[in-house]
């Protein structure tokens, strides 16, 4: 994972560095279904969804969002953590409690232990982001 990948045509952009090849992320999918996707179904008793889309737009919007509040508090490199959930039976469109995922944002004013990377504290005075749209069936990727 995290190979070196050729630089995007155009005007000098190059990609980021934490992409992943098409076939790594195929492959990261299928290890999924084949590892957990059944267990899964099998236990709640349906097809769970384990695909989330959000606009382009809407994460701009948020992580721009974020990142005004966290200036705010002192924060100057905020992250953002990803977390899986599952709706209450009486909260799902479809009454069934399907999975969702909600970021949260991380970071800790400058300073102060741990404040950045996968170890820094989550947030709590931003309000984390979910209402993403889901595939039912889920779109294989």
């Amino acid at each position: 994972m995290g190979k070196e990948l050729p630089k995007k045509g155009g005007k000098g952009k190059k990609r980021p560095a934490k992409c992943i090849t098409q076939e790594e992320a195929k492959e990261l999918q299928h290890v999924w279904c084949c590892t957990r996707t059944p267990e899964i179904d099998k236990c709640i008793g349906f097809e769970d969804t384990r695909e989330f889309h959000w606009s382009v737009e809407e994460l701009q919007e948020y992580l721009k969002y974020v990142k005004k509040k966290s200036k705010k508090q002192g924060i100057d490199n905020p992250g953002i953590r990803v977390y899986l959930g599952a709706y209450p039976k009486g909260k799902c469109k479809m009454d069934k409690g399907y999975s969702t995922v909600f970021l949260a944002p991380t970071g800790a004013p400058a300073g102060e232990m741990g404040k950045g990377g996968d170890s820094a504290p989550n947030n709590y005075g931003i309000e984390p982001f979910n209402e993403g749209g889901a595939g039912n069936p889920p779109v294989i990727y």
